[in-house]
C-alpha cells in the first residue's frame, strides 16, 4: 500500500498547488452564454423530451481548474458514511466476481422482488478499469440510494478485493462477466426496472454489453461520466503525465497481490517493468503464457465501439471539454456517432475536468443529471406505451364496429 499512498499524497499536493489558480473561478459563475450544456444528438421524439424535461441538463457546472475538478472528485468521500453488502458470483468458467450492493444500515441484508408489487429500480454501476472505487462513485451510490434506486457496484476479476480463481483474465472490452452478472440481477428483481452507469474507462466494458447484447440487454437506460471511448488511441498516446503515472502505479500495486498466481499466466517481469498503459495491457492480454495477440488483433476483439450499431437503449454521455484525462475532444470523442445515432446522447460542457463536475456545495452536477435522465426516459417510455395502448383501443372499437356493420348489411340482404 506504500506506492497507493504516496501516490495519493502526489495528487493531494498537485491538488493544493493548483487551488490558487482557482480561488477565484471555482467561486463564481462561468459566463452563461458560453458555458450552458450542448445537447449532441440526433433529432428525435426521446431528444426533444429530455431537452424539455431535463432541467438539470442547463444548469452547468462552475469553472475551476480542472486538474482540481478531477482530483477533488477522486479523493472527496461525500457526506455520510456508505454500507456495501458483497455478494461472489461464481462465472461459467469458474472465476468469480463480486456485487456490492448499497444499503441503508450496517447490517442490512439484501433482498429480492419477487412478490414484491412495485420494486425498486436497480442502478448498475460499473468503476473504471482500473477497479477503484473512487469518492465520484461513492457519492453517486448515495446518491441514487436516497433518490429510491436500489444501487449496486459491479466488481471485475481481480478488482477491489476480488480472488482471482480461474486461469482466466478479462480484457476491458469483454462482456462476458458483466452479462452473467445482469442475468443474475435480473433473475434475483425480475419486475424491477434495471439502468446502468459507468465513469470514465469503465464505459468501455458497459459499451462493449450494450453493443453485443442489442435488445436483450434487459437495460432500460444506461450512462456513461467521462468515457474514454477510443480506447486503443488512449492506451496508445497515454493521458497527461501525472494520470499516466497515477495509473500504472496504481494498478502495479493491486496486480502485485497476486503476484504467484499470475506467474502461470503472464511474465510478471515485464508486467511490472512497463512504463506505459499501453505496455502493461500488452503483458497482461497479448503477451501472456496462454496465448498470443498481436496489439491490432486485440483490439479487433476489445474494441467497445466494435458493435456501436447494434446499441439498442438510450445512453446520454457527460463529458467536458477541459477533461485533461481524456484529452481533446475534438480528437477523443466520436462526434458523428451522437449526430447520426438516434439512442446516443452527447452532453458536453465547457468546464467539469475528469469525472468532476463540481458544484460549490461539493456535490457533482453530473450525478443528478445522470438520474434525472434516468427519470425522464422512464417517464418517456411510459407515455409512448400509453399512447400506444390508446391507439390499439380505438383500432380495437374501429375494427370492432366495421365488423358490426357488415353483419348487419348482411342480415339485411338476407331478410
Amino acid at each position: 500500500m506504500l506506492i497507493w499512498d504516496i501516490a495519493v499524497w502526489f495528487l493531494l499536493v498537485a491538488l493544493l498547488l493548483g487551488l490558487y489558480f482557482t480561488v477565484t473561478s471555482a467561486t463564481r459563475e462561468a459566463d452563461e452564454g458560453d458555458s450552458v450544456p450542448q445537447l449532441i444528438c440526433k433529432p428525435s421524439a426521446l431528444a426533444s423530451y429530455l431537452t424539455e424535461n431535463c432541467k438539470s441538463f442547463w444548469l452547468f457546472p462552475r469553472a475551476g481548474w480542472p486538474h482540481l475538478q478531477s482530483v477533488c472528485s477522486g479523493v472527496w468521500p461525500g457526506a455520510g458514511s456508505l454500507h456495501l453488502v458483497r455478494e461472489h458470483l461464481q462465472m461459467s468458467d469458474g472465476g468469480v466476481i463480486a456485487l456490492d450492493w448499497a444499503v441503508r444500515g450496517q447490517g442490512v441484508g439484501v433482498a429480492g422482488d419477487r412478490g414484491s408489487p412495485s420494486p425498486l429500480p436497480i442502478l448498475l454501476l460499473i468503476p473504471n478499469s482500473l477497479g477503484a472505487v473512487s469518492g465520484h462513485c461513492r457519492r453517486l451510490l448515495q446518491l441514487a440510494l436516497r433518490r429510491g434506486y436500489r444501487p449496486l457496484l459491479f466488481n471485475r476479476r481481480l478488482h477491489n478485493g476480488v480472488p482471482l480463481t480461474s486461469r482466466r483474465l478479462l480484457p476491458l472490452g469483454d462482456p462476458s462477466d458483466l452479462r452473467e452478472a445482469v442475468s443474475y440481477i435480473r433473475y434475483k428483481h425480475p419486475l424491477a426496472p434495471l439502468f446502468a452507469a459507468s465513469e470514465s474507462s469503465g464505459s468501455a466494458l458497459l459499451l462493449s454489453y450494450l453493443g453485443e447484447c442489442g435488445s436483450s440487454s434487459h437495460i432500460t437506460a444506461a450512462a456513461f461520466i467521462s468515457p474514454i471511448l477510443r480506447c486503443q488511441q488512449w492506451l496508445e498516446n497515454g493521458p497527461n503525465g501525472l494520470y499516466r503515472w497515477f495509473m500504472l502505479c496504481y494498478q502495479k500495486t493491486s496486480l502485485s497481490r497476486y503476484t504467484t498466481v499470475l506467474g502461470e499466466m503472464i511474465d510478471t517481469e515485464k508486467l511490472f517493468r512497463s512504463c506505459t498503459l499501453r505496455e502493461l495491457e500488452e503483458a497482461l492480454f497479448c503477451q501472456s503464457k496462454l496465448n498470443s495477440l498481436s496489439w491490432a488483433s486485440y483490439w479487433e476483439k476489445n474494441d467497445p465501439l466494435r458493435d456501436v450499431d447494434e446499441v439498442a437503449v438510450p445512453l446520454l454521455c457527460i463529458c467536458s471539454k477541459d477533461d485533461p484525462c481524456r484529452g481533446n475532444p475534438e480528437v477523443t470523442l466520436p462526434f458523428e456517432l451522437f449526430e447520426t445515432n438516434p439512442y446516443f446522447f452527447l452532453l458536453l460542457t465547457k468546464h467539469g475536468g475528469h469525472c468532476g463536475f463540481l458544484t460549490s456545495s461539493c456535490s457533482s452536477w453530473s450525478h443528478e443529471a445522470v438520474l434525472e435522465y434516468f427519470k425522464s426516459v422512464s417517464d418517456f417510455f411510459r407515455t409512448e406505451e400509453r399512447a400506444k395502448r390508446v391507439y390499439r383501443r380505438k383500432m380495437s372499437m374501429a375494427s370492432h364496429k366495421r365488423r358490426g356493420a357488415t353483419t348487419h348489411k348482411k342480415e339485411c340482404l338476407f331478410s
